[in-house]
């Protein structure tokens, strides 16, 4: 080999073999400081720096040194033709699905590397399910297992990526969740059907209704801060707000203009309106939103839209 060549391949070589000297840990630590938008430059270094970038670890030291974050919107979009009932999380950085098509499936899609994991089986073979996540455990509510036409809940760790034993059986009789979801609120799990809504407390392994959360068919939810915002079409497209420490609905001001563009009910047209809304709590505790952007959004003919996730990475 001439010394030509040699020199070229020490000197290709020796910037890598330098930083795989580092400790792993000190490796993780300069590459949480690196803004997140050369991750996948850097993943091209090695295979080693390729799974450092893609581990839980680096997201942890990310977290623990406040780096700033990015924040992305994943869209779920249904096939008219073919309904696939399943349920999907979103536990930073990854999007769990539960269910679908092989009703005991458990998936997890790492939202940085853009990579499905397989996981554990469900402890009994689900459908119609909907899902959230407290603390890090995923309740998932369906139908299921021997409990033929009733429903049957099941816990996922996703520290541990491992099923709780127990098989839990609502101590309350719910009908179709899945059309309405679920969300979480102050570390409590509500979902409804066609009649009441419904609240887990998952420390005393207590079910509930709520009869002032009833007053509004909510569909389609989200939560900020605690408090459930719902748009309903049957109610002149109006914004409500639930805030269960108050045990109130309130009406979001400041929107109407916006709100009067949407036709049919809100996600599940082709075509239709995105936007995005800050919100503000008044003295008095009225709520008021503000349109930060709004513009269309364009859904294929044979697919509606049945959720939307923030995934931070």
């Amino acid at each position: 080999m001439s010394s030509k060549v040699k020199a070229e391949e020490e000197k290709t070589s020796k910037p890598e073999s330098l930083i795989t000297l580092l400790p792993e840990e000190i490796i993780i630590d300069i590459l949480a400081r690196v803004p997140s938008c050369h991750y996948q430059t850097l993943s091209q270094v090695s295979k080693h720096f390729r799974s450092l970038l893609a581990s839980d670890e680096l997201y942890a030291t990310r977290s623990l040194l406040g780096c700033t974050k990015r924040c992305r919107l994943y869209v779920l979009l249904y096939n008219r033709e073919r309904r696939d009932d399943a349920c999907f999380v979103a536990v930073s950085p990854r999007i769990y699905m539960f269910g679908g098509d092989q009703n005991n499936m458990a998936l997890s899609i790492d939202c940085r590397s853009h990579t499905v994991q397989r996981l554990p089986d469900m402890p009994v073979p689900m459908s119609g399910t909907v899902a959230d996540v407290i603390d890090g455990r995923i309740y998932i509510i369906g139908d299921g297992g021997n409990y033929v036409l009733e429903k049957v809940m099941v816990v996922f760790d996703t520290k541990s990526q491992k099923w709780e034993s127990r098989v839990i059986k609502p101590g309350v009789e719910l009908g179709d969740t899945w059309s309405y979801g679920c969300v979480v609120m102050a570390d409590k799990l509500y979902t409804r059907d066609d009649h009441n809504s419904f609240v887990y407390e998952p420390k005393e392994c207590k079910w509930e209704t709520d009869e002032m959360l009833n007053f509004q068919k909510w569909r389609d939810a989200c939560v900020v801060d605690d408090v459930l915002y719902s748009l309903n079409p049957d109610e002149n497209y109006k914004l409500r707000a639930y805030d269960p420490a108050q045990k109130c609905w309130r009406v979001v001001k400041g929107l109407e203009k916006l709100l009067s563009k949407f036709l049919g009910w809100p996600y599940t047209v082709s075509y239709d309106l995105c936007a995005e809304i800050s919100l503000e709590t008044h003295q008095g505790g009225e709520i008021w939103g503000k349109i930060e952007w709004f513009d269309h959004g364009i859904f294929y003919e044979n697919f509606y839209f049945r959720k939307s996730l923030a995934v931070m990475v």
